[in-house]
């Protein structure tokens, strides 16, 4: 899920980084962090979906364009079965010229029949 969430955010803004592995800072960016997975749905006590939690941060000088890349992150990323829980929230940065945004995209990832039988 993480390849497609870096696809997805990349059609708003090339620069998309692990969190924690920016070096200089670009003009507009995007940081991800998986926060967690846990188990989603079960059936016939089995684990049938997993959910996955990541934190998405855009980042840029001017800060229009910091609460417009997450707008239309948020926008994206529902439209492709991402759960996303209100508009954002204010993050730090490490640069005093950026201002950022985030929030937190969660995914219910359904198992096929095959990985449910082979655990």
């Amino acid at each position: 899920m993480e390849d497609r969430l870096i696809e997805l955010l990349e059609t708003i803004n090339k620069n998309v980084f692990r969190q924690g592995s920016v070096g200089a800072y670009p003009d507009s960016f995007f940081t991800f962090w998986c926060n967690d997975s846990f188990d989603g749905n079960h059936y016939d006590n089995q684990e049938i979906s997993v959910i996955e939690s990541f934190d998405v941060n855009a980042y840029s000088t001017d800060p229009a364009t910091t609460y417009s890349m997450l707008a239309q992150a948020r926008t994206l990323l529902k439209q492709n079965g991402f759960i996303i829980s209100g508009t954002g929230y204010d993050v730090p940065t490490d640069e005093v010229t950026h201002t950022g945004r985030g929030m937190t995209a969660s995914f219910n990832k359904y198992k096929t029949q095959e990985e449910t039988q082979n655990e």
